[in-house]
């Protein structure tokens, strides 16, 4: 029998020059001595940020090392086989306190050319949204990269960007290639593909406290843009209690959202992958081969591939993303 058993991982708390509070009144997570978080990371195998088990005989392991030893156990077989090492997905908490820049991310091919790095597609789960928070995906008219630059250079380009009015529970799906920002006022979950790369379109003209501009990279977003204009950018599902709704479904993940009032159990028997738990909402407790590992809002758990079945029990209910790559 595997030594496996449900994993939770220290929290990696990020200071951002638009980052906020609610991670810690919120989420009820302290960050410290930071100033502010605009981010958390949850589980990552990011080479420079390695998620660190908390609690359990693994405590300590870094997630690269158990990917190492444990291998198709942790991830399943196909996981192990496409991704080796690295684990696929980066799980996030975000917290804008004021708009993140305008930007883009490459895709699998471009991020590997150019970078030796996977791509970046990714999607947001809106936890708490301020009044008339909103945030930006996509293009609202057709686009052409010629129209795009002359827009970028006569500083018009808010003008051609899809605005989106945002409310909690509202869900975005932004493959590689997708211009977006998150807007002010939002308290977002977020899985992505494991990668760190971002091409800076726009960033208002901040500049930091020591009165610099962040560096742009607009040629670089040049070749990375989908300059595509789409009929909807917002995911749409119909929110179920006491059933699991499919949210998004690509190459790179899978997630459905469980929003329980009662106590449950899942088989996952039939799954060649780990699955991902994100709580955004209420608490419950995986239990497993005798043990109890609690789970609470702004917390998340990985239950390893040789994990079949799990109990989640509740009292008050939870709501919870749960993501594997199918």
């Amino acid at each position: 029998m595997s030594a496996l058993y449900p994993l939770k991982f220290k929290t990696i708390f990020k200071d951002k020059i638009w980052g906020g509070q609610k991670i810690n009144t919120y989420l009820h997570k302290d960050f410290g001595s930071l100033p502010n978080c605009g981010e958390t990371w949850e589980i990552s195998g990011v080479k420079s940020d390695v998620s660190v088990v908390e609690g359990g005989a693994l405590n300590g392991e870094s997630l690269a090392d158990l990917l190492e030893q444990y291998k198709d156990e942790l991830v399943g077989k196909k996981v192990y086989d496409h991704f080796g090492n690295i684990f696929p997905l980066l799980i996030k908490f975000i917290d804008a306190n004021d708009d993140l820049s305008v930007q883009v991310h490459p895709n699998d091919e471009l991020a590997k050319k150019r970078h030796n790095s996977f791509g970046k597609t990714e999607m947001w789960y809106v936890i708490e949204a301020d009044p008339e928070s909103t945030l930006i995906a996509g293009f609202n008219q057709e686009m052409t990269e010629q129209k795009y630059v002359d827009a970028l250079n006569s500083g018009h380009i808010m003008d051609i960007l899809n605005k989106e009015d945002v409310t909690a529970g509202d869900v975005f799906f932004l493959p590689a290639g997708r211009v977006h920002t998150i807007g002010k006022g939002l308290l977002i979950a977020e899985i992505q593909q494991t990668s760190d790369i971002t091409y800076r379109i726009y960033d208002f003209d901040r500049v930091d406290d020591k009165g610099n501009k962040r560096e742009l990279h607009t040629e670089e977003a040049l070749a990375a843009i989908d300059y595509k204009h789409y009929p909807e950018y917002k995911t749409n599902y119909q929110p179920k209690k006491d059933e699991t709704v499919k949210l998004v479904s690509c190459p790179y993940f899978t997630t459905n959202v469980l929003d329980f009032t009662h106590s449950t159990s899942k088989d996952y028997s039939a799954l060649d992958s780990f699955v991902v738990h994100v709580c955004v909402e209420g608490a419950y407790t995986v239990k497993y081969n005798g043990e109890a590992y609690p789970v609470k809002m702004g917390e998340c758990i990985l239950l390893p591939k040789s994990i079949d079945k799990v109990e989640l029990e509740t009292a008050g209910g939870f709501k919870i993303l749960e993501s594997f790559i199918e």
